[in-house]
């Protein structure tokens, strides 16, 4: 088993607490892909591999195509996919072990809560303590796994998923068209649906999330998303985001021409 990251500069102490996680105890090996231009960080892994930005900016699908295909080669029979800013609960791994037994065709996403600011995520009590699941997507009790719908794919986040290696060689992997923020997430579950790769939900398989501070709608990443929905649109017939797209058009940033999303010119907006 490889649990595989994304990292850059700004998520190094997000990742080091996840590594120091997962080295507590969980039987597996950790494989980083450096997503910056910049020499990679010291952290704690058994593998770190380079993988520069592109033209548009970090490349997350195609890093964790990299990431893959690298602890496939060094023998991972089960992949887990971890974001940088996430860290293990103390049974993921085993719950995600057990899934891929009894589903080892299919794509597998255990529970994310999103923790409040100043929590100590290395402790596993107060991680315990804080569970609660985003509500968006389905949460089994512990042991249990739910077969995934036809619609629910798009509830498919990249936090947080396992598959086996068979499984992965299967899906191809993430369409690495994509740079810079969104998309490429809900583009692989919608691959997934179109070849009829199982989606199961684990119950507690939990990871959490670090708190950090963002904003919403996006707009750091409102290039990103004009760009990355355009791609999504020409392989799907219709555009992922939609409820960040619109808020971005309340605030007069972007506007629909008939036929895409575009930036408005001369448009004043707040970040």
């Amino acid at each position: 088993m490889s649990v595989v990251t994304l990292c850059s500069a700004p998520r190094v102490s997000h990742v080091r607490n996840q590594l120091a996680g997962l080295a507590a105890g969980h039987p597996a090996t950790r494989t980083v892909v450096w997503m910056g231009d910049d020499e990679p960080a010291d952290l704690d892994a058994e593998r770190i591999i380079r993988l520069p930005p592109g033209e548009h900016g970090l490349r997350l699908a195609a890093a964790r195509n990299a990431g893959a295909s690298v602890a496939i080669a060094d023998g991972a029979d089960l992949l887990v996919f971890l974001d940088a800013d996430c860290v293990p609960g103390a049974h993921m791994l085993g719950r995600y072990r057990a899934a891929s037994a009894a589903h080892p065709d299919a794509v597998l996403c255990g529970p994310v809560t999103y923790l409040p600011a100043g929590t100590d995520a290395a402790d596993q009590d107060t991680l315990a303590a804080l569970t609660s699941p985003h509500p968006a997507r389905p949460n089994p009790p512990d042991g249990e796994v739910l077969i995934a719908s036809a619609s629910e794919y798009p509830l498919f986040w990249s936090l947080s998923f396992a598959l086996t290696a068979e499984t992965w060689t299967r899906t191809g992997g993430f369409h690495d068209g994509y740079e810079g923020y969104g998309a490429e997430d809900t583009d692989f579950a919608f691959s997934l649906r179109r070849d009829g790769v199982p989606l199961v939900w684990v119950g507690g398989a939990h990871a959490y999330h670090q708190h950090h501070p963002t904003t919403s709608p996006p707009w750091q990443h409102l290039d990103d998303i004009l760009r990355n929905g355009s791609l999504f649109a020409a392989r799907w017939g219709g555009w992922p985001m939609t409820g960040w797209l619109n808020a971005f058009a309340e605030a007069g940033a972007v506007h629909w021409d008939g036929a895409q999303w575009r930036r408005t010119p001369d448009a004043a907006h707040s970040a």
